[in-house]
C-alpha cells in the first residue's frame, strides 16, 4: 500500500521587500503582510492581534524539491558543517517545500496579518496561520553547537 497524497491550497501571499531567495540571514526585521484570501472573510484573522506571535507555514515554491534525499548533506552546503539528513535540516530544498516559522504579530487588519521575522520572500504562498500557545512550545530544547553557531546572524536586523 502507497503513501496517501493531499492537495493543499494556500490560505494567503506574503508581501514584503525581500526577492532574493539565495539571501539567507538577516530576516529579523523584515516585515511581512500576509494577505489571506477572500473566501475566508474579513474575520478570519480576528482574535490574533491578542497573541504576540504566530507560527507562518509556507511552500518554498521558489527552489526545487532535490533530486535525491537518501544521502545527508552538509547544513547549507558548507564542507565546515557535518553532513544531515533531510529531516535535520530546515533549508527550502526538502520534501513538499513546507517551510514554518514562529513571527512576532505586529498588527491585524481585516485580511492584513503583518508579521515580524518571517523568513519567506515576497509572493510565498502561505499555507496556514496558527497562533503561538505556551502550551504548545517546546521546553528544554537542544541542539548541536554549530547550529548556534551558523544561526547566530539568521534573524539579525
Amino acid at each position: 500500500m502507497g503513501m496517501a497524497t493531499f492537495e493543499v491550497t494556500p490560505i494567503g501571499t506574503v508581501h514584503n521587500d525581500r526577492t532574493d531567495v539565495q539571501h539567507t540571514d538577516n530576516w529579523g526585521a523584515v516585515r511581512s503582510t500576509i494577505t489571506v484570501d477572500e473566501r475566508f472573510g474579513d474575520a478570519a484573522l480576528q482574535g490574533l492581534e491578542g497573541f504576540s506571535h504566530v507560527e507562518v507555514l509556507f511552500v518554498f515554491d521558489q527552489l526545487p524539491e532535490r533530486d535525491d534525499y537518501r544521502e545527508p548533506r552538509p547544513y547549507r552546503g558548507r564542507a565546515d558543517l557535518p553532513p544531515v539528513g533531510v529531516f535535520a535540516d530546515r533549508g527550502p530544498r526538502r520534501p513538499n517545500r513546507i517551510g514554518v516559522t514562529c513571527c512576532a504579530v505586529e498588527s491585524v487588519r481585516g485580511r492584513e496579518l503583518t508579521v515580524v521575522g518571517l523568513d519567506a520572500v515576497s509572493g510565498t504562498p502561505v499555507i496556514d496561520v496558527k497562533p503561538v500557545m505556551v502550551e504548545f512550545q517546546a521546553v528544554g530544547v537542544e541542539q548541536p553547537q554549530w547550529v548556534s553557531e551558523l544561526m547566530a546572524d539568521y534573524f539579525k536586523p
